[in-house]
């Protein structure tokens, strides 16, 4: 009985665990939605929402998510129906499986992995799927063309984006999350982006390529509107629809996550004793990076796609590379190996 008893405990646990990332994904797409609004609109030196919730069109997105939701859903007739049903769900469940390895505070972990880090670009690389399959399942030329450039730019950029974390790697020994946070305690000074210069370059190497990993401006080449209509989820409509969009939004925030657990502290203040909120700091710090990607997508026009590949291929590759080789140059000559 004591072992069903176990059993039944962590399956409580897990569902209960899963419930509270869904639910963080869907205020990470109301909230940055409007956020993503209200920051467009200050640079193009506009109000932005302001009417829906009365305080600055707070619930501009709640109601539009309540529009979406209410929208026909509608399977195109020579679309591969089983495919383009699942395309969606496979987008998301890429992403909800990635936050399982996010250490919020000490402790507080959905799954505390020996390999997590290399867990969450393995189950977020579910997403590459599901965008091929949503743009071949439509049976729609400019879906299908939008699907082809995100896999090609989503596989591209994945490459620098896992060799700026190595340099972190190496100086702690490991890739639990856990122990990458606890690794950078002590202050500011202690987080890994001012450990050394390459790993300084590491971090905007990670930040550039997180931007092109999640499909946004200056490098949203699948979602061109006046070349692709809307990439690879044209066909789709209704609740589907708002999957990619949630997925979309967790997305953007995952990566800022991780790169305030690798790089920059992650639950640690950046003064010693502050730390009496953990998960309210990282989350200032993920919130703080998103408002620097939005901030790059509403400043900087679009980029062609030869630029994107090169940028890409011929340049974070090799810079990323330099950065793995000079940090550990440094580990050996500032004596931190012995």
């Amino acid at each position: 009985m004591g072992g069903m008893s176990d059993q039944g405990l962590h399956v409580t646990g897990a569902a209960l665990m899963a419930t509270l990332m869904f639910t963080v994904m869907a205020l990470c797409a109301i909230v940055f939605t409007w956020m993503e609004r209200k920051v467009a609109g200050f640079i193009q030196s506009r109000y932005g929402p302001m009417y829906t919730g009365r305080w600055q069109g707070w619930a501009q997105a709640v109601a539009d998510m309540l529009k979406i939701l209410g929208k026909e859903d509608i399977i195109p007739a020579q679309a591969d129906k089983g495919l383009f049903v699942f395309a969606p769900i496979l987008v998301l469940l890429g992403s909800l499986l990635a936050w399982a390895a996010i250490p919020w505070s000490p402790g507080f972990i959905a799954a505390d992995l020996d390999l997590g880090l290399f867990y969450i670009f393995a189950v977020s690389s579910m997403v590459v799927i599901g965008i091929l399959m949503a743009g071949w399942a439509s049976n729609n030329k400019w879906a299908l063309y939008g699907a082809a450039r995100g896999a090609a730019q989503m596989v591209s950029y994945e490459i620098p984006l896992a060799l700026a974390t190595i340099p972190v790697i190496l100086n702690v020994g490991s890739l639990n999350t856990q122990d990458i946070v606890i690794a950078q305690q002590g202050g500011m000074f202690n987080w890994f982006v001012f450990h050394d210069p390459f790993l300084f370059i590491a971090f905007w190497m990670y930040f550039i390529a997180s931007i092109a990993e999640t499909n946004r401006g200056p490098f949203d080449m699948p979602e061109t509107e006046s070349e692709l209509v809307a990439g690879y989820h044209t066909e789709y409509t209704g609740m589907r629809f708002a999957f990619f969009f949630l997925a979309e939004y967790a997305n953007l925030f995952l990566v800022a996550i991780i790169a305030s657990v690798v790089f920059l502290g992650g639950w640690w203040a950046p003064i010693p004793g502050l730390d009496f909120a953990p998960a309210l700091t990282l989350v200032i710090k993920g919130v703080l990076l998103v408002f620097l990607n939005m901030w790059v997508r509403w400043t900087l026009p679009r980029v062609r796609v030869d630029q994107l590949m090169h940028l890409c291929w011929k340049v974070m590759i090799p810079v990323t590379l330099l950065c793995i080789v000079g940090s550990g140059l440094w580990m050996i000559l500032s004596g931190e190996l012995g």
